[in-house]
């Protein structure tokens, strides 16, 4: 069943859960989060960021997305992460998702600003939610190292509760990602979270907050922070990682396998994967 972010973003900020946003760069994964889902009854965010253009296109991809969300029994928003130019995402809103992130976070405040308001209008002439990003989550998406971010200090891109009140009150945007201290990818070393500062831009804002660099954090640093006022959370990389994972040991019991065989068995621990993450987002943890 298709849905809108805001929609399901406002049951989860009124029930203090949160809801897991899923990475399907192709089937396998796509196929493994929808099914957990229905197990798990829980509402699911699709994304399709724009840097896996190259290995799951828009185009292909995107289709495929939208008839198993209308086919699933569980409520699935269609997002867009981390669109980056207004064409990208137009072209996204037109195969039907039903949410679109532009991602800014790099730009100038006011430039950030003014092109989240302008994707703002845009979207929500045709029912369309929009996330956008304010201060820095480390790393780029997909891993790797930014050179323009060796140099930052933490004030440099942790988002400012009244920023973030200011902005919001501007843009209109439906979902705003914040930075607290995590990071996309593996973490290197264990992160440093500020999670009162999830709570003072709470106080600020009346609108869902995200995490993105949501993979390899502890089950309790999730229930903390959702705790605190998250309620989408970003996750790709330790999920993949659980495909890979039961692959590399079933290569430990069999020499030769067929990729069908390799496939499903990704699939199935990415499943499971999933639907534990799932378990722990939707868990009330008011008092935490």
């Amino acid at each position: 069943m298709l849905v809108n972010l805001k929609q399901i973003l406002k049951e989860a900020k009124a029930g203090n859960y949160a809801i897991g946003a899923f990475n399907t760069p192709n089937l396998e994964i796509l196929q493994a989060v929808i099914a957990a889902a229905e197990e798990t009854q829980s509402p699911l965010i699709l994304n399709h960021a724009q840097i896996h253009e190259k290995i799951a296109p828009l185009d292909l991809i995107g289709p495929l997305m939208l008839k198993l969300a209308h086919e699933s029994s569980a409520e699935i928003c269609l997002h867009l992460d981390h669109g980056e130019d207004q064409e990208y995402i137009s072209r996204a809103i037109k195969i039907g998702f039903t949410s679109v992130m532009f991602d800014g976070s790099k730009l100038p405040y006011q430039e950030n600003l003014d092109q989240s308001k302008k994707i703002v209008e845009m979207a929500h002439t045709q029912n369309v939610s929009v996330e956008a990003e304010l201060g820095r989550v480390l790393r780029p998406e997909g891993g790797g190292v930014d050179p323009a971010e060796e140099d930052l200090k933490a004030e440099d891109y942790y988002t400012d509760p009244q920023k973030a009140h200011d902005f919001c009150q501007a843009t209109g945007i439906d979902a705003l990602a914040i930075s607290f201290g995590t990071a996309h990818g593996v973490y290197d070393i264990e992160p440093k979270l500020d999670f009162n500062r999830i709570s003072l831009i709470r106080q600020e804002t009346d609108i869902p907050l995200v995490m993105h660099g949501g993979s390899g954090l502890s089950d309790d640093d999730f229930l903390k922070a959702i705790a605190a006022g998250i309620n989408k959370v970003n996750y790709f990389t330790y999920l993949s990682l659980a495909g890979g994972d039961a692959v590399k040991a079933m290569f430990k019991q069999k020499a030769t396998l067929r990729f069908d065989e390799i496939s499903e068995c990704a699939q199935l621990a990415m499943q499971k994967h999933a639907r534990e993450k799932m378990l722990l987002f939707k868990n009330n943890v008011a008092g935490h």
